[in-house]
């Protein structure tokens, strides 16, 4: 048996009149269904927002091929869209890690300029 029972819905009515009292039970319940609602709300704004944000990317994938495609190049699109976007990701990369360099050496620079200027003269 998987289920509670009528007899076990009616053992929980009556703990629930006993501990909330009957006042308190009809906002128990109305707290509940708009804890419920919001929750509801809100896992489908989540799955629509994802939903949204694929179309807009397509969108705009449709929008760059059509802009910049020839007929013949339109098969192509998508992997060169895909190289692109590569490229795009290794230049970011490269270029912040040139920039974490310039940054390294910039605080060693300073690192020894502090040593020298605190080192007493002898």
């Amino acid at each position: 048996m998987s289920g509670i029972g009528a007899s076990g819905f009616i053992i929980l009515i009556i703990l629930a009149v006993i501990f909330f009292g009957p006042k308190k039970l009809p906002e128990l319940g109305r707290a509940m269904g708009s804890t419920l609602r919001e929750f509801k709300k809100a896992t489908s704004g989540l799955a629509s927002d994802d939903f949204d944000e694929d179309k807009k990317e397509k969108a705009a994938e449709k929008q760059l091929v059509t802009a910049t495609a020839k007929p013949a190049e339109k098969v192509e699109s998508s992997e060169q869209i895909d190289r692109e976007k590569l490229e795009r990701e290794i230049r970011e990369r490269l270029e912040r890690e040139r920039l974490e360099k310039e940054i390294r050496a910039k605080i060693e620079q300073e690192r020894k300029e502090a040593s020298s200027s605190s080192e007493p003269n002898a």
